[in-house]
């Protein structure tokens, strides 16, 4: 049967020195650890026989994930270049963007951020629903929206897509235990990793779930 996959890619480690929680705030980028994440995982991606044919590039609208997918696409394209092909362009998505947090911009644990002050400890009474933010279910199901969508427009191609850790975890939780609802210490999503799923090209049904963590020894 023709199989589509998609190669959900968390983006690299985040210039933070304030400890922000930045969810989709603006002027967040890559620090230096985290381009080199991103450059290992493109790497991998253009070394890849699998990998480096893919169609398309897409991206997170947030400054990490389109600095990450920028990496990515230079490493692609030169490879693409090599082959005779057009380059490729990163195409964002908002349906793959960062969960929603109640949190944002705020330090948990210190100041105005911390749990205990403001009745902030009502926003964490649920660590399963969450009730900080965006739900898991609603997260998962924008992301298999997209999903779905780039199957079909795609159908028996590879696809990339640069995202984030919830989004990707919440939606690789759905698909293999029927639900979304997850303990957040439990994700398996590193940075810049590489979460693949490959789908039946008719009918979108999920047949195989596979992931690499390239950068693991960046540091």
């Amino acid at each position: 049967m023709p199989a589509t996959t998609i190669h959900f890619i968390r983006h690299g480690k985040v210039y933070n020195p304030d400890h922000l929680l930045y969810e989709r705030l603006p002027g967040f980028h890559l620090s230096t650890i985290g381009a080199r994440m991103a450059q290992a995982t493109a790497d991998y991606i253009a070394r890849s026989p699998q990998m480096n044919t893919v169609a398309a590039v897409y991206c997170s609208p947030l400054d990490r994930t389109r600095e990450t997918a920028g990496i990515i696409l230079e490493a692609l394209n030169k490879t693409r270049g090599e082959r005779g092909e057009e380059p490729l362009e990163a195409i964002t998505d908002d349906r793959i963007i960062e969960a929603g947090n109640e949190f944002r911009g705020t330090r948990i644990g210190h100041g105005e951020g911390a749990l205990w002050r403001n009745g902030n400890w009502k926003l964490v009474r649920n660590l399963w629903t969450p009730s900080w933010g965006e739900s898991y279910r609603h997260i998962a199901q924008r992301v298999g929206e997209f999903a779905q969508e780039t199957v079909r427009q795609y159908a028996g191609r590879q696809i990339i897509a640069v995202s984030h850790e919830s989004p990707i975890w919440s939606y690789r939780h759905l698909l293999e235990t029927g639900h979304p609802e997850h303990n957040m210490l439990l994700r398996h999503t590193a940075l810049a990793s590489i979460t693949s799923i490959t789908y039946d090209s008719d009918t979108g049904e999920m047949l195989s779930i596979t992931y690499v963590d390239p950068a693991k020894d960046v540091r």
